[in-house]
């Protein structure tokens, strides 16, 4: 097959990886993360919104570019090149698809429309604590009062949950599927907890408290198909921005070996350590493959997307960290401090693997598949 780049495509690459190189160093990263010292991610923010990056993935029939899975894993590679601390796939990507996919002319208007055009920031809270990585086995519920709903019921690791306007929330509801209601921020009985993951990610522990909301804030009362859509989607973003951080901390830890001298000779002579860093470039293009068949997957049947996409994430997964104890070990003890830049890299590899479900849970998924066939 021909995986040859646009030249569409390719502008936006290179386009992409200048911005990140100029908008995105070590230093400026730093203070990203620090929003009360800085307001360089919302300056960045808005520099994606008048690029056409927030309009990108979605549909021309909601406002969007039409962009395919393939410019969405060129813009999440690039991004995963920098480890930009900006919420692309959580804050944009898979809340914003859910709405395209569920919402009526008017919710779009008011939610998905801002969206685009960077005004504000949205999250999606479907995961909870006994459900593991089951969207379906969940305990929030969602019951019809008159004219409006009541949520009751705890999510975790709500990615982007600090910055939102408003939360995607799933439910169930009497009738025993899964609905979809879009909780705004600070809206009665509803708290949260925010905190940051290992890699340095926001997001929080979201708190539904007998909830009250009116009918135009429910989006579907069957979303079951649709959040495994995004789900998807989300799967094979996190593949593309996996392999951008991996190309960094290969790179990286390659020039560290040619610079870096032991007995008057640099490490990058000593084949032991050649080796290791060839062991890390396999893993390094298996996983551009498994990256490109996952993005060229989501156009298929739900079945074969989801078998591909669950092979793709659990071979990425152990290549992450594969990748990210290597750069660790062959930098020596310096690896580890927050001073070298690798270390922010391998914290992410790491946490890949558990974002949208870890490597047990899709080769279980690809272990189902084989024993159905």
């Amino acid at each position: 097959m021909d995986f040859t780049l646009t030249d569409e495509q390719r502008m936006l690459d290179q386009t992409l990886s200048r911005l990140v190189a100029d908008r995105v160093s070590f230093e400026q990263r730093r203070q990203m993360l620090d929003a009360s010292r800085s307001g360089a991610g919302a300056e960045l923010w808005q520099t994606f919104a008048e690029l056409g990056l927030l309009h990108m993935p979605f549909a021309e029939s909601v406002g969007g570019l039409g962009g395919d899975g393939t410019d969405l894993m060129i813009i999440l590679q690039a991004l995963g090149r920098g480890l930009v601390p900006q919420p692309y796939l959580f804050g944009l990507v898979m809340p914003g698809q859910l709405l395209a996919l569920t919402a009526n002319a008017e919710q779009r208007a008011r939610w998905l429309a801002p969206l685009m055009e960077g005004e504000h920031q949205l999250a999606l809270a479907w995961q909870e604590v006994a459900a593991r990585y089951d969207a379906g086995r969940i305990t929030t519920t969602a019951r019809r009062e008159n004219d409006h709903w009541r949520l009751t019921g705890q999510k975790t690791l709500v990615m982007n949950l600090d910055a939102a306007a408003a939360t995607l929330v799933t439910a169930k509801l009497e009738s025993g599927k899964l609905g979809l209601f879009a909780v705004p921020t600070g809206n009665t009985g509803v708290s949260g907890f925010d905190y940051r993951t290992m890699d340095e990610q926001s997001a929080g522990d979201l708190t539904l408290q007998d909830v009250e909301l009116s009918d135009d804030h429910c989006l579907s009362e069957d979303a079951e198909s649709a959040l495994d859509e995004v789900l998807a989607i989300g799967r094979a973003g996190l593949c593309a921005q996996a392999l951008g951080a991996m190309e960094s901390a290969c790179d990286q830890t390659l020039a560290y070996l040619k610079e870096r001298k032991q007995f008057g000779q640099t490490l990058a002579s000593f084949q032991a350590l050649s080796h290791r860093m060839v062991d890390m470039h396999l893993h390094l293009e298996q996983s551009r493959s498994m990256t490109i068949l996952a993005a060229t997957s989501l156009s298929l049947s739900c079945e074969e997307r989801d078998y591909r996409i669950a092979a793709a994430k659990a071979y990425c997964g152990e290549s992450a960290r594969f990748i990210a104890e290597q750069a660790i070990q062959l930098h020596g003890a310096m690896g580890m401090t927050d001073e070298c830049h690798v270390a922010s890299f391998a914290r992410h590899l790491v946490m890949f693997d558990h974002y949208l479900g870890d490597t047990d849970f899709h080769l279980e998924t690809v272990s189902d598949r084989l024993d159905a066939a």
